[in-house]
């Protein structure tokens, strides 16, 4: 993106408060790019760290000093949750994305330290270019890192490939790696998942431990870490359940139940006995994680006709998904 679209009549500022800070992240959605975007699941993942922040793994007492790196920042809301919580963060993406990414940085870091001089509990954030698989990127980082964190990154099928490649190389013995993601594409999102499963302990956050507004039954966020040798998985499985209370395997707590909408079969996707999607009938293969692609998510209008920032958002982002299916002849 060229530095002369910023301050173009198509950019605008998205405000978010977190942990006390009022945030503003320049958006540029005319780009061609889609990191120039603050996509929904990176606010989900900000939120859950400022409701998990008073204790354990998400305090700023456990997380001063960790290095952390983002993969696909895009406009840097996630990394910014990690960095407020004490962390040295490195922010990357595609070098078009890079000039919307620093001035957020800029903006957002001066900020912080004019509104809290003198504050310990800011962290340190930092830019730079990583294409995935890009070995001379990936070394001039300096790896490995505490934490690995990426919000909406997989959107594609030949990502997933380079994106496991690279946090591999990114990665330590104790890595942890906390990824947040909106379903848009069953087949997308069925080979994500497996290809977790095969690689990292993967645990998917509830949503009692989301932000009760920040959330959204198409929107999860997961936490792993290498697959141990045999021998200390019980070990490594009990330090993941320290990080999050309750938190739920990825492939357990949902069933699909065959039910009827005006007549036509349909499979009803449950998630803790909470309906969170359904779809047309597509046999087998119906995802059992959230929604689909041809979803049916119940709509409610809330009685006083005011919506919310965050449910104005995710009306947009059904009407998009909508008219994205709509063919106008």
């Amino acid at each position: 993106m060229e530095p002369d679209r910023l301050n173009s009549p198509s950019t605008f500022t998205m405000d978010l408060e977190v942990l006390g800070h009022d945030l503003q992240f320049i958006q540029d959605p005319n780009s061609k790019h889609l990191g120039t975007t603050v996509w929904d699941a990176s606010l989900v993942f900000a939120k859950f760290l400022e409701k998990n922040s008073r204790r354990g793994k998400f305090s700023p007492s456990k997380l001063k000093g960790k290095r952390v790196i983002e993969l696909g920042a895009g406009c840097g809301v996630a990394g910014f949750g990690m960095a407020l919580l004490g962390c040295d963060v490195v922010m990357t993406d595609q070098v078009e994305v890079l000039p919307l990414l620093m001035r957020n940085v800029e903006r957002n870091t001066s900020r912080i330290t004019q509104m809290n001089p003198g504050s310990e509990s800011f962290g340190s954030v930092q830019v730079a270019e990583l294409n995935w698989g890009n070995e001379d990127h990936i070394r001039a980082v300096d790896p490995p890192f505490d934490y690995i964190i990426g919000t909406d990154v997989v959107y594609k099928e030949d990502l997933l490939e380079p994106l496991l490649q690279t946090i591999f190389a990114l990665s330590g013995p104790k890595t942890a790696i906390l990824l947040g993601y909106e379903i848009r594409s069953t087949s997308v999102h069925e080979q994500m998942v497996e290809m977790w499963k095969r690689h990292f302990e993967v645990k998917l956050v509830p949503n009692s431990k989301m932000d009760s507004t920040y959330q959204h039954p198409s929107i999860q966020l997961f936490i792993m870490r290498s697959k141990p040798p045999s021998g200390y998985a019980e070990k490594t499985v009990e330090q993941i359940d320290q990080e999050v209370d309750e938190v739920e395997t990825a492939d357990n707590k949902a069933k699909v139940i065959d039910e009827k909408v005006d007549g036509n079969p349909v499979k009803v996707i449950y998630q803790n006995a909470v309906q969170v999607g359904c779809s047309k009938e597509k046999g087998e293969n119906s995802s059992l994680l959230g929604s689909v692609e041809e979803d049916c998510e119940p709509v409610t209008i809330p009685q006083n006709g005011k919506l919310t920032d965050w449910e104005a958002r995710r009306y947009g982002s059904m009407a998009a998904r909508l008219l994205h299916d709509v063919k106008i002849t």
